[in-house]
């Protein structure tokens, strides 16, 4: 074998049939082919799983110990293998302390940064904060109130894990008597113990005094005693008010008398407690109640049920009580809340504060008046959630709380002291805000003096470096802070790949997974060069695409197929792109040769009506207006970061929610959305996981599993045992392998790599006890009908009307190949999707719904997309509206209607650059979208529609 090749021999993982292959090292392979034909089967399951294995041998005792069960991927032979690492399409991080800084390391610079070169300022008058001398320490301290009780205390330990225990034997040679331990004043006695793995803080009680006009001399004693002790702080505890008043030789604003510690970069990160803002903890929002969520129906009238949480109050106390409201503020309970003046809304939602007004009760026959201030709807549900120890009447406050900005920080997530450090006139929270392209501009226009420069060089170099590499993948337009749970797919696999051309590894194989997901053609070109840059430094590219310019533009291709499930798993073509366009068996081949090509309607129909989206400004929208056609098929297109989801997932989709289901989801800031009278139903249908865990499946979340179980639950020998279709549920005790409990593997947490999943030693992964795989229908046990593809599962159960109808569907958007009990983890976020949508075809549409479909194309072969057109266009040709946002320009081709936003991503997008048909985007010259269009627009339409 040569030593730049990697030699393939009987790869049979999943449904791969037996095959060899021979793959060149560093060069860009793109491996495609069909939805399902094996790509992710050879490329990660095989390729990538084995060199996982072969690594993990080479760790120490304590891995190899869970070596023989990790499993050897089924092949016979893999030689040329380089260390693999595999860049997926899975989200980063689900933890709201995730953000694009942390992630890329970026912010952890910062921190070092402003650290190192952070120049003080108060945060309260905005003044360069100066040190401190002795006596103007002791000046402060004196002028407290006359008889204040103040405790002298030197920091020497400040959130430090330990014993600490020669530093306590230290303070008791020295003649220290106390000490505050973990914010109490404990004796320097030999009982002190702490717990070597916590973080504890100690400060040597130096001196407690009384402040009076006699204290001077033995303040400043004291004083400079507990400076020499700690290195220059030091802290006064006002005993009345349990206070600590926090001085340094180095920092004080003298207006307000605020003083700062030395900076770390502890004090920098919203993950310490050093940094973290007190009131969020760090998160940047809390949960507070909504008034939009207290007054979900304006229109309606007070009486009518306006105020949700007093909607179900017809106590006689209560309703007298509103009445006297009514009657001073002088408003009819009868008027629509919207219609009611600004001083009463406020008043019924916030309360009157500290005036008072009259109320006048009858309760048995006898009158009680009384004078009272008003609490206000919003004011009392948050004393009751504070208040009440009961977690159902907290849950049900919950329904009317939202996360919002904490008021504290402003959400910036940092405590005030650590944003009043500033460089370049800039606190780190508001160089975090800036985009990536925002934040190396920033970056560059800094003038530092000589003395930061110098300090900062290498650290400036690293953040330059990092923020460039994520441009060179085009993520130009996301912020910093950008919390990682609402990054796309693509974006977090882009960001994984920039880490890694960072590292400038040499001899690695990469394996990835669709990298163009998410990105428009523009930025298509320089995703490519950094692939290419990293193969050009002696690595081997692995892709799996369906990306035509990523297959036309890659050394060497593998097709897979020829069709999907048990119809594929072989190898169709092996070669260099130039030969797979004339490759007659290969259906990748034929779409890129345009010998087979996803047609052009006939004619664009004619929109029904619209909803008119009114002054959207979420996130980077400026302030547009958008009209949104009904029922036609519409595509929202635009470069990455140009609000293509602002507009349609945070705006438009939660206000129709909201409007038609009550629903209590937070929405994009708009003026208005008019027209919602016209839609009676609205289905999102995004690419999350539909399920977390791998008891989900497509089974289960379809329904088709609950009409399985009942009909494995009429065999007769089922009603001979007396088994309940409970019984074939892998969820609950009876029928299920109680080893795995019904997960068919069990999680080995691996601490230092990712958890492993091994299949379960007990029920060799069937889920199910012996005595329920002894039933058995048409000769197949409930194991075996799990373990079947959709495709062969139709044929099955082809008399079953019930269960052959949600297979169709399911058949209907591809999904064929999957099997039904294929555990939702291992799913793509495309083919999660898609299954969603066979969920939706197989309800009853009601000819006014609103379809709102995020990237449907993802892990899409062509042959794919133009059956989930198919599947698209007949929701339209019953009534319904579908709205998708997209990249791919067969969908786009393909729609009655284009809205594009633009012109660039982040702070330069948020624009509408173009409205109408395909053909009147491609006649928009600003139009991206239009320039590429014009390529797969054929020159043959008819005039009527150009």
């Amino acid at each position: 074998m040569a030593v730049d090749e990697i030699l393939i021999r009987g790869a049979r993982q999943h449904n791969l049939k037996n095959v060899d292959l021979v793959i060149p090292r560093n060069r860009l392979v793109v491996i495609t082919g069909v939805s399902g034909s094996g790509k992710s089967s050879l490329a990660f399951d095989t390729i990538f799983a084995e060199g996982q294995r072969r690594y993990v041998e080479s760790l120490s005792a304590y891995a190899r110990q869970f070596l023989e069960q990790m499993e050897k991927p089924d092949v016979d032979l893999i030689d040329g293998l380089s260390p693999a690492v595999s860049i997926e399409q899975k989200t980063v991080s689900r933890n709201p302390r995730s953000t694009v800084g942390t992630v890329t390391e970026i912010y952890d610079y910062l921190r070092v940064l402003f650290a190192g070169i952070g120049k003080p300022h108060c945060h309260q008058c905005g003044r360069p904060i100066k040190s401190q001398t002795v006596q103007e320490i002791a000046d402060r301290i004196s002028s407290l109130p006359e008889r204040t009780k103040v405790v002298i205390l030197a920091p020497l330990v400040t959130n430090r894990k330990g014993e600490h225990q020669k530093l306590l034997d230290h303070l008791r040679r020295e003649g220290f008597i106390r000490a505050r331990i973990n914010g109490e004043i404990k004796d320097l006695d030999g009982s002190i113990h702490l717990d070597k793995k916590k973080k504890h803080s100690i400060e040597a009680v130096v001196d407690r005094l009384v402040v009076s006009d006699k204290i001077q001399n033995r303040l400043a004693d004291s004083l400079e005693l507990a400076l020499g002790l700690s290195g220059g702080t030091v802290i006064a505890l006002i005993l009345e008010e349990n206070r600590d008043l926090f001085f340094s030789e180095r920092a004080v604003c003298h207006q307000c008398g605020i003083s700062y510690p030395d900076p770390t970069p502890a004090m920098f990160s919203f993950n310490s407690p050093m940094g973290a803002c007190p009131e969020c903890e760090g998160l940047g929002v809390k949960a507070e109640v909504d008034p939009e969520l207290v007054v979900p129906d304006p229109s309606l009238s007070i009486r009518e049920g306006a105020m949700e949480p007093w909607a179900n109050k017809n106590s006689i106390f209560h309703r007298q009580r509103l009445a006297a409201i009514a009657r001073h503020f002088d408003f009819d309970l009868d008027t629509p809340f919207q219609k009611l003046p600004s001083e009463v809304r406020q008043a019924l939602l916030f309360g009157t504060g500290d005036r008072k007004i009259d109320f006048e009760l009858e309760a048995g026959g006898q009158k009680y008046a009384y004078r009272s201030p008003v609490e206000g709807a919003v004011n009392r549900l948050k004393r009751k959630y504070l208040e009440s120890d009961s977690s159902s009447v907290r849950m049900e406050i919950e329904r009317f709380m939202n996360k919002r900005a904490c008021e504290a920080c402003g959400g910036a997530r940092l405590k005030k002291e650590s944003l009043g450090f500033l460089v370049g006139g800039m606190n780190i929270h508001q160089v975090t805000r800036l985009t990536i392209q925002g934040c190396l501009d920033t970056l560059d226009s800094w003038d530092l003096d000589a003395v930061d420069r110098k300090i900062a060089r290498r650290v400036l170099k690293e953040i330059k470096d990092r923020l460039s590499f994520l441009m060179d993948v085009g993520l130009e337009y996301l912020t910093l802070d950008r919390s990682s749970e609402t990054l796309s797919g693509g974006e977090s696999q882009r960001i994984r790949l920039a880490t890694q051309i960072g590292s400038r590894l040499a001899g690695v194989l990469y394996v990835l997974d669709e990298p163009s997901i998410g990105l428009h053609q523009r930025d298509n070109r320089r995703l490519l060069n950094s692939l290419i840059q990293m193969r050009d430094l002696g690595n081997t590219i692995l892709v799996v695409e369906h990306d035509q310019e990523t297959i036309l533009t890659a050394d060497h291709v593998v097709d897979m197929g020829p069709g999907a499930g048990l119809n594929g798993g072989e190898v169709v073509f092996n070669g260099p792109p130039e030969g797979l366009l004339q490759c007659e068996n290969s259906l990748t081949g034929k779409y890129l040769s345009g010998k087979l090509e996803i047609p052009l309607p006939d004619a664009r129909r004619e929109p029904k009506g619209a909803l008119l989206i009114r002054g959207a400004e979420h996130h980077n929208l400026k302030s547009i207006d958008v009209d949104i056609p009904l029922g036609v098929f519409t595509c929202v297109t635009g470069v990455s970061g140009s609000g293509k989801s602002s507009l349609v997932v945070e705006t438009l989709y939660p206000h129709l929610a909201r409007q038609l289901y009550k629903s209590r989801e937070t929405t994009g800031k708009v003026r208005e959305i008019r027209g919602i009278q016209r839609v009676d139903k609205v289905v999102d249908i995004d690419q999350s996981p539909i399920g977390r865990t791998p008891r989900s499946n497509p089974a289960t979340y379809t329904g088709l599993f609950t009409f399985i179980r009942d009909l494995f639950a009429q065999v007769p020998e089922s009603r001979a045992r007396g088994y309940k279709p409970g019984r074939f549920s892998f969820n609950v005790k009876g029928g299920r392998c109680e080893a795995c409990q019904g997960d068919g593997v069990i999680k080995i947490e691996m601490h230092f790599l990712p958890d492993v999943y091994v299949t379960c030693d007990v029920c060799k992964g069937k889920r199910y006890n012996r005595e329920t795989l002894q039933i058995t229908y048409k000769g197949r046990n409930i194991a075996q009908v799990l373990d079947m593809t959709v495709n062969q599962a139709a044929r099955f159960f082809e008399a079953v009307p019930n269960i052959r109808r949600k297979l169709q569907t399911l058949q209907d958007v591809g999904m064929g190949y999957v099997k039904l009990g294929q555990p939702a983890t291992t799913l793509s976020g495309g083919e999660a999707q898609r299954i969603k949508l066979s969920k939706e075809l197989s309800k009853r549409d009601t000819g006014n719904t609103f379809y709102i479909l995020d990237e449907p194309t993802t892990g899409l072969h062509f042959d794919d997309i133009r059956k989930l057109l198919e599947m698209l266009n007949r929701l339209v040709d019953k009534g319904n509206t579908v709205l998708v946002i997209e990249h791919n320009l067969d969908v786009i081709k393909s729609a009655d209607y284009v809205i594009d936003l633009g012109p660039e991503g982040g702070d330069r997008g948020g624009y509408v650059v173009a409205c109408g048909t395909p053909e009147e985007i491609c006649r928009t010259p600003e139009s991206y979208t239009g320039l590429f269009l014009k390529s797969v627009l054929s020159p043959h339409r008819k005039a009527a529609n150009l």
